[in-house]
């Protein structure tokens, strides 16, 4: 869990030349820098748990199985780091929403809305030593593959648990085997009807919910329409044992059906 230094603290994982598809796995890391940790008040047990709960468990294998099996292999920019370390995918200021439940860029409170950090904790200093540099990373690897292929097609690979936890800002709604995120700008008709086409194997897939939208590096969001986004969220119960457990053999079908939409985006 603890670490020292990450240099860097992300990878990006080449792909074909030719590939517009970028698979983003912003949640499956449990590691932890000692610095870091330095300022979380759980203590070792209890921050097992809250890393059972809060991690993406095995998006990585899943991002990693669909590069394999797909025709084009697609660009893969993976989190080293536990969003606990900072979370990507949050705006860094007063935009964000889950600000009110103590997790904005920097998480302050727990999955259960317990205590993670002091209440005066700065957030500043892991934003700018972790969250930017995470950030330039991704737009210049989006800027890359527009560069390359004129197009850049970014797929945000989740998972989310069986149960709502109590942070959820949204978790009455339904919770079925795959959730597609969207966002109005970014995720254009076909993008969606690819992958309600290639996820229909792995039972119902819903729309933006428990979990709506999808990442866009704030340099092209709501500007640039060549990037196009869609987060897909994956049921964790439909491929590993709740809530931080081993992955079983139902990885592979998600993995399959990842791998078709890549190969869908790619032509």
């Amino acid at each position: 869990m603890n670490s020292s230094v990450p240099s860097p603290s992300y990878a990006l994982l080449p792909g074909a030349a030719g590939s517009p598809v970028i698979l983003h796995v912003p949640h499956s890391a449990r590691d932890i820098p000692a610095e870091v940790r330095a300022g979380i008040v759980l203590d070792g047990p209890a921050l097992e748990r809250e890393l059972d709960h809060i991690t993406d468990a095995h998006t990585s294998e899943l991002a990693a199985a669909a590069a394999g099996l797909a025709e084009v292999a697609p660009w893969r920019f993976v989190n080293r780091l536990s969003r606990l370390v900072v979370d990507p995918e949050r705006f860094p200021d007063e935009r964000e929403e889950m600000l009110a439940v103590g997790m904005g860029a920097v998480y302050t409170r727990t999955t259960h809305r317990q205590a993670l950090r002091g209440e005066d904790t700065d957030p500043a200093p892991l934003i700018e030593r972790y969250f930017r540099p995470y950030a330039q990373a991704m737009t210049e690897a989006v800027a890359d593959r527009l560069a390359a292929t004129g197009r850049a097609v970014i797929v945000d690979v989740h998972s989310y648990p069986s149960a709502p936890l109590p942070y959820e800002l949204h978790g009455e709604g339904p919770r079925p085997p795959v959730c597609l995120g969207t966002d109005p700008f970014h995720t254009p008709p076909e993008l969606l009807a690819a992958a309600r086409e290639a996820f229909a194997g792995c039972g119902e897939t819903g729309l933006d919910s428990p979990f709506s939208g999808t990442y866009v590096p704030l340099e092209f969001y709501g500007k640039d329409p060549r990037v196009s986004a869609l987060m897909v969220e994956i049921r964790r119960d439909t491929y590993m044992t709740e809530p931080g457990g081993p992955a079983g053999p139902g990885l592979i079908r998600p993995a399959q059906a990842l791998a078709a939409l890549v190969d869908a985006m790619t032509r």
